[in-house]
């Protein structure tokens, strides 16, 4: 259980961070769809380690394998599956810990659960099965582009750094210039020496990623349990290293009042617009046309190159050294994982909406 995701644009995820592959069957997707593998490689390439200094100098290659579901280019409407081969694991540096509970790490959860757990860079709980969702959102990318939705992220915050620039003022399109993934340059820089000077100290930093997502039609989204708000919250929060997801106003909208907060209506030609957009573009859990936009927090890498103090197995007092390659701060690889997330969300309740009415 756990590794499916959707409802009718529907994935499963398998494979370990150190086993032989990682992979994403995908269930739903149309016939029909012109399936661009370069991408999809793209996409990959955005989340894959070993990007720059600031992140894991792991090198995976992480190319790809479509073994089923398309066919000249094109998806035949059967399952499509793809697989990710592992090329750089360095399982003896795991060793150390094999009987031993990391600090904010799942080694104990797991071994709770299971009775037993990959230590192998967490196994199944490593960020590394994200790469199965990155390519599978880009499959949901294809789709929505057919549709005109687009969906958008960057970094926004790192630490205590923040942007304070809202995202319409931004040209994100910038993102992708710097290798922090932050759209505003100043911003970018100051990111880059936090991140820098917290990997000489042996530490990690968490960070915010703000989500944008364009083009959605009005009346996409349940209402009561299924909410589309709800449901990207879930997506996020199922994002290893997620501790908080808000959309719209968040948690600031609370100091307005609701003659502030509310987001008038008017017309625009045969559109129905709203003048604000604290809404997020989400009211009753339905969207209403006008940009859905988020936030996602990630803690710091709970993996630091500085001895803890933690237990073993058997419950005896033990230090747990860092070691192995690692990201000092997860965000800039984790704005195409946001992204793709996104992108299934918004594939799945596209799909379903067209089940809906006549």
């Amino acid at each position: 259980m756990g590794s499916s995701f959707g409802k009718i644009f529907k994935i499963h995820t398998y494979g370990e961070s150190h086993g032989p592959a990682l992979g994403v069957v995908i269930e739903g997707c149309p016939a029909g769809l012109e399936i661009d593998e370069s991408f999809i490689q793209l996409e990959l390439d955005r989340r894959k380690p070993g990007q720059s200094r600031i992140t894991t100098q792991r090198r995976e290659a992480d190319e790809f394998e479509i073994l089923s579901g398309v066919f000249e280019g094109k998806s035949t409407g059967t399952p499509i599956s793809i697989l990710i081969r592992n090329e750089d694991q360095k399982s003896k540096d795991y060793s150390h810990i094999a009987d031993k509970f990391r600090p904010s790490h799942a080694d104990y959860t797991f071994q709770a659960k299971y009775g037993i757990r990959d230590y192998r860079g967490g196994g199944r709980s490593s960020a590394r099965e994200t790469v199965a969702r990155v390519a599978a959102g880009a499959i949901a990318k294809l789709l929505l582009k057919h549709y005109g939705i687009t969906c958008e992220s960057y970094v926004s915050q790192v630490g205590a750094l923040k942007l304070e620039k809202s995202y319409q003022a931004l040209d994100l399109s910038k993102s992708e210039e710097n290798i922090i993934r932050c759209p505003d340059p100043e911003t970018a820089e100051k990111m880059i020496e936090l991140i820098d000077q917290t990997r000489k100290n042996r530490d990690t930093i968490g960070g915010v990623i703000t989500g944008v997502i364009k083009g959605t039609p009005a009346g996409i989204g349940e209402p009561v349990f299924d909410k589309l708000h709800a449901e990207l919250g879930k997506a996020m929060l199922s994002i290893n290293a997620v501790k908080g997801f808000e959309f719209g106003s968040g948690f600031e909208g609370v100091k307005l009042n609701g003659s502030e907060h509310n987001d008038a209506f008017y017309t625009e030609g045969d559109q129905v617009k709203t003048r604000t957009n604290y809404s997020g573009g989400i009211q009753g859990g339905i969207s209403n046309g006008q940009d859905i936009y988020f936030n996602v927090a990630f803690k710091p890498v709970a993996t630091i190159m500085q001895d803890q103090e933690s237990i073993n197995e058997s419950g005896d007092s033990v230090t747990v050294s860092g070691k192995g390659r690692h990201d000092p701060c997860v965000v800039p690889r984790a704005v195409p994982i946001v992204e793709a997330m996104s992108a299934l969300v918004i594939a799945d309740y596209l799909l379903i909406s067209k089940a809906n009415r006549l």
